[in-house]
């Protein structure tokens, strides 16, 4: 059986990704942090294509939490090993540097930058031993431009595409891919409280994109016929940068 690990899984991105890779074959362990029914809807929606996964919840922003979970996770599965990793969970907390509170630029970093440490590094090593995985980091338009009242999002998304080039050169002989995709305005929970019809104006495409859409772009990242593509980061933005 063939495992990914989607982080953040319960909603928007997290979701359509889930159900993507699971139409690809994967057992999916469905990562979540406390809505609890959003990531069984996500489950049932994999169920409801004849697929399969399973409920993993911890914070990515707490390596005790994550490394207790990856643990417990290898004791009930001895010889199954987690070949794709999308580092998807992420938080917004915006608002302008000047009175940005300390906790805003804390938790924002400790979940989108530091998470990406915390769940990789304990899985990449079976990656290494079995010369085969897949790790994709889902970033942001905000980490390649910086986007005003973002500047702690900025920064983790900014850290996570420029751990992701790095890492790539350290696996790549392993045949382990590294690569970012870097979503612009996607119709999502995390943008819903944005002024969309303002927003469409500044993007050529003239439109928000769909989860399903950077989902797709991740199965390929994850497929064989991506191989060869490592180090990478790829915008899906409709033109907007």
């Amino acid at each position: 059986m063939k495992y990914a690990l989607v982080t953040g899984a319960g909603r928007g991105i997290g979701r359509a990704v889930a159900i993507r890779l699971a139409e690809m074959g994967y057992h999916i362990l469905i990562n979540y942090l406390s809505n609890v029914a959003a990531a069984e809807q996500t489950l049932a929606a994999i169920r409801e294509r004849g697929d399969d996964g399973e409920l993993l919840p911890f914070d990515v922003a707490d390596k005790r939490a994550v490394d207790a979970a990856v643990d417990a996770w290898r004791a009930t599965h001895p010889d199954a090993f987690v070949e794709v990793i999308v580092n998807n969970a992420g938080i917004r907390r915006d608002g302008l540097l000047m009175w940005m509170p300390e906790e805003d630029w804390y938790r924002v970093v400790r979940t989108n930058l530091d998470g990406f440490f915390h769940i990789t590094q304990p899985l990449l090593k079976d990656m290494l031993v079995r010369k085969s995985g897949r790790i994709v980091n889902i970033v942001s338009l905000s980490g390649l431009k910086g986007l005003p009242g973002q500047a702690n999002y900025s920064a983790a998304k900014g850290g996570v595409i420029a751990a992701t080039k790095a890492l790539a050169q350290e696996v790549a002989k392993k045949c382990v891919t590294v690569n970012a995709v870097a979503p612009g305005f996607i119709r999502t929970d995390m943008t819903a409280d944005l002024d969309e019809a303002t927003l469409r104006k500044t993007i050529p495409a003239g439109r928000f994109g769909e989860a399903e859409e950077v989902a797709d772009l991740v199965a390929f990242l994850v497929s064989e016929r991506a191989s060869y593509i490592t180090g990478e980061v790829i915008s899906i933005n409709g033109g907007i940068f």
